[in-house]
């Protein structure tokens, strides 16, 4: 009986509490709003926050207080996980307050929230690029900030993720035996990310798509296509002396070798 009493009164407070809410909504009176607004925040809650908001926010458009109404709004946003709209928010925010007390913090989420909406590296990577673009805005503009360092590891991580998606691009191209569209996908993505983490595998997939390339082209192209993968070979090689793919690299490198010392292409060697 003693649990039941409880849940009655639990169901009694929640249903009190939604009416009392339902009213708050439906006032006239903004300055409650804004108080009760400041409430939710302060409790985590909040949708109850951006509903009010949405509704007095043109009413203090003018005021000295719009400035952390619009800030309260786009963090709770982000609060509730609703990256799109928080972004939103938080750009319109540095369009309305460029100078304002939380301008620099304001760039800052604004990327971050195209770093949360970044999709998986075989996915489109248009929030990714987003993010980066976002983040190089903050650095430049606040160089002396606290995070600046965090936002340059930021880029990184989303740079690292549009490589493994431009390798995972080439890797696709090298399983379908269309080795040049392979080699074409590598040389764009390496001379856009420079210092990734996946540059050796990146440039042993290059190196391997020049030789099956070569390989497999007419006798009248193979020579300049070998040519093509020793120079690349001793690039490799420069960078790489101590390779986990050592192995086969020096094999392509062997068959190369012999194709073009041979002067005629070797296809029983494989």
């Amino acid at each position: 009986m003693r649990f039941r009493l409880y849940i009655v009164l639990i169901i009694l407070l929640l249903a009190s509490s939604c009416g009392e809410y339902e009213k708050l909504l439906k006032s006239t009176d903004f300055d409650l709003k804004k108080s009760k607004a400041k409430e939710y925040y302060d409790a985590g809650q909040y949708v109850k926050v951006t509903e009010l908001l949405t509704q007095i926010l043109p009413r203090y458009r003018a005021t000295d207080e719009a400035e952390d109404l619009n800030w309260m709004n786009a963090q709770s946003y982000y609060g509730m996980k609703d990256y799109f709209m928080a972004g939103s928010t938080f750009k319109s925010f540095i369009d309305l307050f460029p100078f304002g007390k939380h301008a620099e913090e304001a760039y800052f989420m604004a990327a971050m929230c195209d770093y949360n909406l970044s999709a998986r590296p075989e996915l489109d990577q248009e929030n990714s690029r987003n993010s980066i673009e976002g983040f190089k805005i903050f650095i430049n503009k606040f160089p002396n900030s606290s995070k600046v360092e965090e936002s340059k590891k930021l880029i990184r991580d989303l740079e690292d993720k549009q490589v493994e998606k431009s390798y995972l691009s080439a890797k696709l191209y090298y399983d379908m035996k269309q080795y040049k569209a392979a080699v074409v996908a590598l040389n764009n993505s390496l001379k856009e990310f420079a210092n990734t983490k996946y540059r050796e595998k990146m440039m042993y997939l290059k190196l391997n798509s020049l030789f099956q390339y070569a390989e497999l082209s007419l006798a009248n192209k193979q020579k300049e296509r070998y040519q093509a993968t020793l120079d690349d070979y001793y690039s490799f090689m420069e960078e790489f002396p101590q390779s986990i793919y050592l192995k086969d690299v020096n094999g392509i490198f062997q068959k190369t070798n012999k194709y073009l010392k041979a002067g005629i292409p070797d296809t029983g060697v494989k």
